[in-house]
């Protein structure tokens, strides 16, 4: 090891405790989105940081926007660390909201419980870990002893599971942040620097109600809604034949994961509401994507006139594809991945979508990278009992200071 990794090696290893018991206490905090109420949860986060020796900045959300996103409270949290003069901002952003636990639970959601080198709680890799990983690895920049000029922010944001509309795009906006690189909370040993978009669609289907007894006398919502789904599922079976050429990525999906709708038992519905998730390539043109599925629900509705169907878009998130500006902090993080977890890792995409592509957008270019086993599978992210290895988080946050420290010139 060179002087400045083994510098790092050594402080992360003597931080691993204070490590472990940061992450355990912000996996406590519920943060569940929805219902989306995490002004405690940043709160939370601040005073932790405020304990590391950060100096924290505090952004709430307007209640309007957050209102507007469908969420009940939200703050952003930046904390920066300067060092030498000059050099490049580089962000690092985690996300403190959450998926709800659900059920199949074998721990407390929020308990932070270790067992057999596994710590448990939901947020736990997806993706409370990183705000662990991002601040730690900050911390050992400054007794790694070389030279460096650049800065660091770290990007708390706590939206994602909404969009990420009023995170790090609303800090971007809203120039609290001009971050030159970026590196997104990841989830597996992988460095993924591309990823699938995302449609979500609602469709309304209007009819008109009826006694069960005359069902002629009505117009039946749900028959014309079944008509649709058939249509949608029918239509969904070919996309399997476009696969995307990025490895990770696989091909498009389509699933209908809302539905709702009907009076009572013995009435004709007179309305059905559905919602579905279309996931996009990044070879494929969101417009393009949007067109073709209004034009198979359209056709399918035609089927049933008497029937009034409206289609209203409810997110759009755009794919992340390899940027040119990236390239060099992808290589970087692989090759320290690498040497730091003893085989190799790879650069790949993931058919998730994430709050990067805000950043890609405004031309930041960015990649993921951060504490979690082999594959997001064995996280059991979004899924009862979520986990993370804490040997692998110790791993990360190693990874991400030396990344930072050679991107800094170190």
């Amino acid at each position: 090891m060179t002087p400045v990794e083994s510098a790092i090696h050594e402080f992360v290893r003597e931080h691993a405790e204070a490590e472990t018991r940061f992450l355990a206490e912000v996996v406590k905090i519920p943060s569940d989105n929805p219902p989306g109420d995490c002004a405690r949860s940043a709160e939370v986060v601040a005073k932790l940081l405020e304990g590391l020796g950060f100096e924290v900045e505090r952004h709430k959300v307007p209640d309007a926007l957050v209102e507007a996103d469908g969420m009940i409270s939200a703050a952003n949290l930046i904390a920066r660390r300067k060092f030498g003069q000059g050099g490049p901002t580089i962000a690092l952003n985690a996300h403190g909201d959450v998926v709800p636990p659900g059920s199949g639970w074998t721990r407390d959601p929020y308990g932070a419980e270790i067992a057999d080198g596994w710590l448990y709680g939901r947020g736990a890799a997806v993706s409370k870990s990183d705000i662990a990983t991002y601040a730690f690895a900050m911390l050992a920049l400054e007794k790694c002893g070389a030279s460096l000029n650049g800065t660091v922010e770290l990007h708390v944001t706590y939206d994602e599971e909404a969009g990420g509309e009023i995170g790090p795009r609303w800090l971007i906006e809203n120039d609290l942040s001009h971050p030159d690189l970026a590196i997104g909370a990841g989830f597996s040993y992988a460095v993924v620097d591309a990823h699938n978009g995302c449609l979500h669609l609602e469709v309304e289907v209007l009819g008109r109600s009826a006694h069960a007894a005359r069902p002629s006398t009505g117009v039946d919502a749900l028959e014309a809604a079944n008509a649709i789904l058939a249509a949608l599922y029918g239509w969904r079976g070919g996309l399997a034949a476009r696969t995307s050429a990025i490895p990770g990525i696989g091909s498009p999906q389509m699933t209908v994961g809302l539905i709702a709708g009907g009076i009572n038992t013995n009435v004709v519905p007179d309305r059905v509401t559905f919602r579905l998730d279309r996931r996009i390539v990044p070879e494929e043109n969101p417009a393009g994507v949007e067109a073709e599925l209004r034009a198979v629900i359209a056709r399918a509705a035609a089927l049933h006139p008497a029937a009034k169907v409206e289609v209203k878009r409810i997110l759009l998130a755009e794919p992340l594809t390899p940027a040119p500006g990236g390239a060099k902090l992808t290589e970087i993080l692989r090759r320290q991945a690498s040497r730091v977890m003893g085989e190799t890792v790879a650069a790949s995409g993931v058919p998730l979508y994430t709050d990067a592509r805000h950043y890609a957008k405004a031309g930041v270019p960015i990649v993921l990278y951060g504490a979690g086993p082999r594959t997001i599978e064995e996280a059991n992210a979004h899924r009862a009992d979520e986990r993370l290895p804490l040997a692998d988080l110790y791993k990360a946050t190693e990874v991400i200071a030396l990344t930072l420290a050679e991107l800094m010139g170190g």
